[in-house]
């Protein structure tokens, strides 16, 4: 009988922090996301509080931080969202994963002013399946393309540095992707964004699980929620993710067991984290 045996990773160098700034609080409601969304969240209050947030840049002033990413549901949905922003700007560079939805001409602009506050950067990552509108919203939710456009472009005026993540659910073959979204671009004259692709594995039985020849998330970076500290933004407030109350008293070591831990092992690279 075959005993199947998780691999084991250890953090090698906390490069990465990731602060989910709210687990369920989103405006929009995408086909494809992996938080599980309660059916009226109307009074929900998850936001987590500036004062744990200070508390984590404290507890990490020793590390090597290259970047602090704000993720969540939809984390520009946080009422101390600037708060937040300019206090992390002042220990390392921000980048800020969203649905693009906020991203109009002024808050664009108060973007750059912050940024041009300090000496960090601000980075902005936003994500499609296709370069397909139709299909693209089939996964998404309708109008996501032409959102994700407009704020790329905004952001692009401002000389903004995007990251596009591909969700490449229809399994298209990664250079069409290129040669699309760069014809996409062109038209749309966005120069200022870079392509990430990332492909969709289900689970552990449809593919055999191998330990990455490449880099993880869960091996340079952790994620501060309001629950704990866990391994990666896919398994805030999963209990098989949880490493920690504070980053006091964190686990290095954790065992993939999951299906994320699946994709994040066929992906061989990064799922969230950019300019690795």
């Amino acid at each position: 009988m075959n005993i199947y045996a998780a691999p084991v990773y250890k953090l090698e160098e906390l490069n990465n922090l990731f602060i989910e700034l709210t687990a369920k609080n989103c405006n929009q409601r995408c086909k494809n996301c992996y938080i599980d969304f309660p059916i009226n969240n109307k009074n929900l209050k998850d936001f987590i509080s500036i004062d744990r947030i200070k508390e984590a840049l404290q507890d990490t002033k020793c590390e090597n931080i290259h970047c602090i990413y704000f993720t969540g549901a939809e984390p520009m949905t946080h009422p101390d969202f600037n708060s937040i922003l300019r206090l992390c700007l002042k220990k390392s560079n921000v980048c800020i994963c969203t649905n693009g939805s906020f991203l109009n001409e002024k808050k664009v602009r108060f973007l750059k002013k912050v940024e041009d506050e300090g000496v960090n950067q601000i980075f902005i990552k936003l994500s499609l399946c296709h370069f397909d509108e139709l299909e693209n919203d089939k996964i998404k939710y309708r109008g996501s393309f032409r959102q994700t456009i407009f704020a790329l472009k905004t952001l692009d005026r401002y000389n903004f540095t995007s990251v596009l993540t591909i969700q490449n659910f229809y399994n298209l073959e990664k250079n069409l992707i290129i040669e699309m979204f760069n014809k996409i671009f062109c038209e749309q004259k966005i120069s200022n964004t870079d392509l990430q692709i990332i492909s969709n594995y289900p689970n552990f039985e449809e593919h055999n699980y191998s330990m990455p020849s490449s880099k993880t998330d869960c091996m340079f970076g952790r994620i501060l929620t309001n629950n704990g500290v866990y391994t990666c933004p896919f398994l805030s407030n999963d209990y098989r993710g949880r490493v920690g109350s504070s980053f006091k008293d964190f686990s290095k070591i954790i065992s993939a067991e999951t299906d994320f831990c699946a994709t994040c092992s066929k992906n061989n690279g990064f799922m969230f984290t950019i300019g690795e």
